[in-house]
């Protein structure tokens, strides 16, 4: 790479954000779909490709909205179907974010699943309930994930196009 060409210093720079962002769907605290985006608006406004860039980018913000959306809406409305409550996953969100710091690495999930688990037994009183609930928050979290993978990946290929195309 030339050292004088700033197209090339701004593809990287591009690629480093959107590979980051990929991986960033899978490690908690990281915000994946943004950095993917980012990367991709950086390349398009920085990286000189004209209407190329602009239509990368315009493609890129619409998925990123649909991917959004359905992030939140498709395992929220499967929640309300089994039952779980808002409430529920905010404590049980909340206890996640302590275990993520009382410990490192897998405290997150544990803290998540260990707080779902108590809100509903202590909203229930049954414990084979309160894991049924367990189990439809772990698959909506779950299904959540995928989602956002998807979107990312999709990202990912749209402004692969660009630079090809670019």
């Amino acid at each position: 790479m030339d050292p004088t060409d700033s197209s090339g210093l701004v593809s990287l720079i591009s690629a480093v954000a959107v590979v980051a962002g990929v991986f960033g769907v899978l490690i908690p605290m990281l915000p994946g779909l943004l950095l993917c985006w980012a990367g991709i608006l950086v390349w398009a406004v920085f990286g000189g490709h004209g209407a190329t860039g602009w239509a990368v980018a315009a493609a890129a913000t619409v998925v990123l909205a649909l991917g959004f959306g359905a992030k939140y809406l498709v395992p929220g409305r499967n929640l309300k179907r089994a039952g779980v409550s808002n409430f529920t996953l905010l404590l049980g969100g909340l206890c996640g974010i302590v275990g993520f710091f009382v410990v490192p690495v897998i405290g997150l999930v544990l803290g998540f699943v260990l707080g779902i688990f108590l809100v509903e037994l202590a909203r229930r009183r049954d414990g084979a309930q309160a894991w049924q609930s367990t189990k439809h928050a772990l698959k909506a979290a779950g299904l959540s994930t995928l989602i956002e993978l998807a979107t990312a990946l999709l990202m990912t290929a749209i402004w692969l196009a660009g630079v090809w195309l670019a």
